[in-house]
């Protein structure tokens, strides 16, 4: 399945002029991981889209409910999927989490990720 799957959903991801905008390296990098764990059978788009579209309407509701938000940022919500789906899927334990998200927050734009699970 490909990412297209996400377009017309709460989930669809951000575009300009049809091509995918990331304003910041670390979100290459999420989209990256969530993209090779996809290719690597980890787990589907479809499992993925539920927790992004989960992350969305948690960001929507504490921005609309009177609480401090966070600004608004579509990337934030896909890690904190991307969390959730390997978390769900037992990918990794809390201590190999934090070590691997050490590893990639230390490599430079540009770092080729492999999806290994």
């Amino acid at each position: 399945m490909s990412i297209d799957l996400l377009e017309g959903t709460p989930a669809a991801m951000p575009r300009d002029n049809g091509e995918l905008v990331f304003s910041e390296p670390w979100q290459v990098r999420a989209f990256g991981l969530a993209a090779d764990l996809v290719d690597g059978g980890c787990f589907t788009w479809d499992e993925f889209r539920v927790h992004l579209i989960k992350a969305i309407s948690r960001w929507e509701t504490a921005s609309g409910g009177g609480e401090v938000a966070e600004p608004w940022d579509y990337y934030q919500c896909w890690l904190t999927a991307l969390e959730h789906t390997v978390a769900e899927r037992d990918l990794l334990s809390g201590d190999a989490v934090a070590d691997h998200v050490a590893a990639y927050a230390s490599r430079p734009a540009g770092h080729d990720h492999s999806g290994d699970c």
